[in-house]
């Protein structure tokens, strides 16, 4: 993969962005000290080349009734004969999955959950991750909070 160019106002730009993706050219403009026509092109460069994949939002999970986290370590059952590939994909279509992690070491997956309680990702891991055919077993580790997430 061919790595792109960028200079320090790219990664300014992009720093904005992960702020407030619905910040407008003007107000970039404004922020950064950059003509407007300036940072319009640069976006659609990032853009362009793949580094802004896509404009997304900032849930509260509180909110929405999932405020619980956890994080579960996962090992690949190779006695399946499946892909490991096919079953983390597997793993990430359960709702409540948020992220899935193939990892080096001990385990071979790593998976972001959330659930309305402890309870809630419990029965997410126990009844439905365990039973992913090549799924071997789980370990289970509580967030208690979260000081740093990027997006």
């Amino acid at each position: 993969m061919k790595e792109i160019k960028m200079d320090e106002n790219d990664h300014e730009l992009l720093r904005e962005l992960k702020k407030d993706s619905r910040a407008t050219v003007a107000e970039l403009s404004k922020k950064l000290g950059m003509p407007r026509s300036t940072v319009h092109e640069r976006i659609l460069r990032l853009r362009g080349n793949g580094i802004i994949k896509r404009f997304t939002i900032e849930e509260d999970y509180k909110k929405t009734g999932l405020p619980t986290m956890a994080f579960a370590l996962a090992s690949y059952d190779p006695q399946q004969k499946l892909n490991q590939h096919d079953v983390a994909n597997e793993v990430a279509k359960i709702p409540g999955v948020l992220g899935v992690y193939i990892i080096s070491g001990e385990w071979d997956m790593l998976i972001k959950i959330r659930g309305k309680s402890i309870e809630d990702i419990g029965t997410t891991i126990l009844d439905r991750i365990r039973s992913v055919k090549g799924i071997l077993k789980t370990y289970t580790m509580s967030c208690f909070e979260v000081v740093r997430e990027e997006l």
